[in-house]
């Protein structure tokens, strides 16, 4: 039987201080305590480990190599529990977070510049993927997504306003092939699509019109996973792309793309940080909770 770590934290108090007495007071117990500690300790192991006289504690031979194995490795224990001590009172350590791509004020720069400046003991690993995946089983602190696929038993966090999507084109494509009045009308039209991975299936379109929403699967003669080829793409001439409007906001700003379809694209909920739902924060997540709340509100 192995003895509890408790027992051979009293013997290693006994054995510095070579009393009974002065091993009860330092641990705050009584002397009968520290006595039954250390003999239920010597049954365990079947040895004796020390000499008991009126007046004083000695070590026999298997209490002396045994103080001397024990001393470096409960200092060990202790600096362990000093360093978690630590991480539970200051934001400190890694901080992995799975973000979609699309999230751009999150992922802009300025927001977690401020606080990786704020927060030096926190570094931050950022993986941006549309994949969709359990960040609990993949070992990530927190995820950024948008609410309305978060999973209900997450707790979530707005990091953003409410989004809107936008069908955009050139103008020169425009000029050419002209604007379509309905969503079902792209059918006709040359479109850029997006996918999360290679082997997902291209993004719906999803649109409104009174009231319901629909998706309108279009055909797209180029399909990429990469957010900024599709925009090039789109700003070249290719076609008609559609995602979040505020990935083409630079581009509209520019004149170089424009929207088109807008009375079917109304506005939902915005992109959330989301975590699950645990007892005890790491104060290095919640730092950054309070970083977002500060920074939207």
């Amino acid at each position: 039987m192995i003895p509890d770590l408790n027992a051979l934290a009293v013997f290693a108090r006994v054995a510095d201080e070579r009393s009974f007495r002065k091993a009860a007071d330092r641990l705050g117990v009584t002397r009968s305590a520290v006595s039954q500690t250390i003999a239920r300790l010597e049954a365990t192991l079947g040895i004796a480990l020390v000499r008991r006289t009126t007046r004083s504690v000695n070590l026999t031979e298997a209490g002396e190599r045994l103080a001397l194995s024990l001393s470096p490795a409960l200092a060990e224990i202790h600096t362990a529990l000093d360093d978690t001590g630590a991480l539970s009172d200051r934001p400190r350590g890694q901080l992995r977070l799975a973000v979609s791509s699309i999230a751009e004020s999150f992922l802009a720069g300025p927001l977690l510049a401020r606080f990786a400046t704020v927060h030096p003991g926190v570094q931050l690993d950022i993986t941006v993927t549309d994949e969709e995946f359990d960040i609990v089983t993949e070992g990530y602190d927190a995820g950024v997504r948008l609410g309305e696929v978060i999973e209900q038993d997450m707790i979530a966090v707005a990091v953003s306003p409410a989004q809107r999507q936008a069908a955009v084109c050139s103008p020169a494509y425009l000029a050419t092939h002209g604007a379509p009045a309905h969503p079902r009308d792209l059918a006709a039209h040359r479109c850029i699509g997006w996918r999360p991975a290679p082997r997902m299936a291209a993004y719906r379109w999803e649109f409104a019109e009174q009231g319901r929403e629909f998706a309108v699967d279009v055909a797209p003669e180029i399909t990429t996973n990469d957010m900024a080829l599709m925009i090039k793409l789109a700003v070249a001439g290719a076609g008609i792309t559609f995602g979040m409007e505020e990935s083409f906001r630079a581009e509209f700003e520019a004149g170089r793309l424009v929207p088109i379809l807008q009375p079917f694209c109304p506005s939902f909920a915005g992109f959330y940080l989301y975590y699950p739902n645990r007892r005890h924060l790491a104060p290095k997540l919640r730092a950054l909770i309070d970083h977002l709340r500060e920074g939207t509100a």
